[in-house]
């Protein structure tokens, strides 16, 4: 028997998600004093691990909307998406960021061992076994391009899963969008959001992100909205329907802070949680 309490939640739409995976939380969720990493010494409710299907995850409002009587400010701001979206499809770095989402799916440095793209190595062996053969016209569509500022050829991760799934078929396990290296263990604050999977079937491209670490209270709403979004622009590039997410994480929680809050809106003022 698993001393893990695996948590697996079915909704509706994106807002339905937030408000049940909350209440679940408030249920399920244990109490854990943080160790190392953001709000070290403080506690935070955290599942062992959950699974959140959203069938229908592009109804609008993206955003979850609570109810003017409970005097709960809603957990996003309603315009915040029109920059995260920004945000996640292109590569700017600001002055003392490390990364951004962005960065690491759409201005992605090619690794030291990777040879220049435009040299002849790629169409010798052992490199012409190995890296795909269409790297001249990933050149030219700018999928893989050199970047003046890291002074390295990087490659957009968004538009190679477009170009590959429109020129190379649907079916295929490879199509992943990787945020996250191994390098990141010796950084203070590693993306929370590792990787997001996909998957096209029956003529619906679905999504698969996984979180490391992931803030259910403004976290949760935010990422996947803007997920969504992401996905959206995605199958019309493809030319294929919009399909569902299943979201998964081994530390989805909630901030001490927060605790009360989520209590009254589950108006469960005097509600026991595990671990406390």
């Amino acid at each position: 028997m698993s001393n893990l309490n695996l948590q697996f939640i079915e909704a509706r739409d994106l807002p339905d998600a937030w408000f049940l995976t909350l209440f679940k939380m408030l249920e399920e969720g244990r109490v854990h004093r943080i160790d190392r990493g953001s709000y070290a010494g403080q506690r935070r409710l955290e599942f062992d691990w959950v699974t959140i299907h959203v069938r229908h995850p592009d109804t609008r409002p993206l955003l979850p909307q609570i109810e003017a009587h409970h005097n709960i400010p809603n957990p996003v701001a309603d315009n915040y998406l029109d920059d995260y979206i920004s945000y996640l499809m292109t590569g700017e770095l600001k002055p003392g960021e490390s990364y951004t989402y962005g960065q690491r799916m759409c201005r992605y440095p090619l690794p030291p061992d990777f040879p220049d793209p435009t040299s002849s190595m790629l169409k010798q062996t052992p490199w012409s076994e190995i890296i795909i053969p269409e790297v001249e016209e990933l050149i030219e569509r700018k999928i893989i391009f050199f970047d003046e500022v890291f002074q390295k050829w990087c490659m957009n991760q968004i538009e190679l899963l477009i170009w590959t799934y429109k020129n190379k078929g649907y079916r295929n396990n490879q199509m992943i969008i990787q945020v996250g290296h191994p390098s990141d263990m010796l950084l203070q604050d590693p993306p929370c959001l590792r990787h997001i999977d996909t998957r096209i079937q029956d003529g619906k491209l679905a999504v698969i992100p996984y979180f490391r670490s992931w803030d259910l209270w403004g976290g949760f709403p935010a990422n996947l909205g803007g997920i969504q979004l992401l996905k959206e622009y995605i199958s019309a590039e493809i030319g294929v329907e919009d399909g569902e997410i299943v979201a998964s994480s081994k530390g989805l929680h909630l901030y001490d802070y927060s605790f009360d809050i989520a209590k009254c809106l589950r108006m469960r003022d005097d509600m026991k949680l595990k671990g406390e």
